[in-house]
């Protein structure tokens, strides 16, 4: 099972991404777009909109920073193990509450303003809940860090940049707190469900 999760599903969520794309550039790259819901409703949307979007820059930035630069480069600056940990949590409490807080926003919009509400497609319906999973896991592993201080840089970390280097290690990922295992899945799904 480790094996699948850990070493099949990425491999196959990211060739779903890359073909996925191409496919639906060659099919309809003229309707490739997303809906506009401004002109039905703007004052939610706007608050949303600005800081879910904001948060997830950042927390793009965070999960670039925490994932894809190794421990021994920032010991290598002079960094602690310390000062890392806290500079991340303290960026990966205000990132959530700002993407928690716009997603928060979008969906009360989305269920609560009648004609935004009838604008949502079945495709909808399936990837709100899943990227709501994706950024409550999240949130859990960033409040898991600031509780139980896990190492993430030494088991999720190389474990994803293996991935990248073709040379993946499913052993990392399963000692991984379930919250990591769970955004780490439901991550990968978002992206093999991004081109359609």
């Amino acid at each position: 099972m480790s094996t699948f999760l850990w070493v099949i599903v990425p491999y196959v969520c990211l060739a779903v991404f890359v073909v996925g794309h191409v496919w639906r550039y060659r099919r309809d790259q003229f309707m490739w777009t997303a809906r506009s819901t401004q002109l039905l409703e703007r004052r939610l949307l706007m608050i949303g909109s600005v800081l879910f979007h904001f948060g997830m820059l950042a927390a793009i930035g965070g999960h670039l920073l925490g994932i894809l630069v190794p421990r021994s480069a920032t010991e290598a600056v002079g960094i602690s193990d310390d000062a890392y940990h806290w500079l991340a949590v303290m960026g990966g409490v205000a990132t959530s509450a700002l993407v928690g807080v716009g997603i928060a926003v979008l969906a009360y919009r989305r269920l609560t303003v009648d004609r935004v509400a009838a604008t949502t497609l079945r495709s909808d319906r399936f990837l709100y809940p899943l990227l709501l999973l994706t950024i409550v896991a999240g949130i859990a592993a960033t409040i898991d860090t600031v509780a139980d201080r896990y190492a993430y840089r030494e088991t999720v970390s190389p474990w994803f940049r293996g991935i990248f280097t073709l040379q993946p290690d499913g052993a990392l990922m399963v000692g991984a707190p379930f919250v990591f295992q769970l955004h780490v899945v439901t991550a990968w799904l978002l992206f093999a469900i991004w081109p359609f």
